[in-house]
């Protein structure tokens, strides 16, 4: 069965790379999936009934997350990783396509003020040399450059796709995520409880590294989309606010 979750890029077996070039573009019909039909915010994309605006709280984080998103992944109303930018203002946003790279992506990634690391699982040895821990992460913010996460944004095949057809993410340290956590998504069907979505992915990180406080409210932000958005399909609203949109009301008011 086909691994549908957002952020292949926790803890995962490879999988053969079937995807064609075709996929690098991003569907030219208009969308008809299940819910084209439902009232949508215009800001945060989730049905009117649960608009997801009143718990969108920003936070700071001495590390910055850059997404480096599949095309297909831009279409997703579940997709999770543009979660990451409504909390963290510095979140970069790139679209991957294998043969035209994103040119700003290339600049950054030559910036000497920036120290970027791929976030990818570890099981393949012919990478092996570039994996490192968050204590690379941490060393790097002591030199004084700015660490940042670029996340694969995608099914698990697109995201090794990526990873492997990306030539200027060779040379960069991998850091891969290790955790005992387990899924809370319960929008897509994951093939494992390990496997994270990429909002998730990111806040276990951004809490390993140190920046526990974006962390948190990532993790608030994500769990009230989260249920927001699954009570939508049942066509109801959430009447009692979540533990975690309390969270989020109460920092709002601070």
């Amino acid at each position: 069965m086909k691994d549908d979750s957002d952020a292949p890029i926790a803890e995962r077996a490879p999988a053969p790379d079937v995807a064609s070039d075709a996929q690098a573009d991003p569907p030219r019909k208009p969308f008809k999936a299940r819910g084209s039909f439902v009232e949508r915010c215009e800001e945060c994309r989730l049905p009117v009934l649960n608009c997801l605006c009143p718990y969108c709280v920003t936070a700071e984080s001495t590390t910055r997350v850059w997404l480096l998103t599949h095309p297909l992944e831009h279409y997703k109303p579940t997709n999770t990783g543009r979660l990451i930018g409504d909390v963290l203002a510095d979140t970069e946003v790139f679209t991957w396509r294998r043969t035209e790279p994103d040119e700003r992506l290339l600049a950054l990634l030559d910036d000497p003020r920036f120290a970027p690391f791929v976030v990818f699982p570890d099981d393949q040895p012919d990478y092996a040399d570039r994996v490192v821990g968050p204590e690379a992460v941490h060393e790097a913010r002591d030199d004084g450059r700015i660490p940042v996460l670029i996340l694969l944004d995608g099914t698990w095949r697109q995201a090794r796709r990526i990873f492997r057809k990306s030539p200027y993410l060779d040379t960069l340290p991998v850091l891969p995520l290790h955790t005992s956590r387990h899924t809370r998504y319960h929008l897509r069907k994951p093939a494992s409880a390990a496997h994270l979505c990429t909002a998730e992915v990111a806040a276990e990180l951004l809490r390993q590294v140190g920046d526990a406080t974006a962390a948190d409210v990532l993790d608030d932000y994500f769990d009230v989309f989260n249920d927001s958005y699954a009570s939508s399909r049942r066509h109801s609203k959430l009447e009692a606010p979540t533990p975690a949109m309390k969270r989020l009301l109460a920092r709002r008011s601070v």
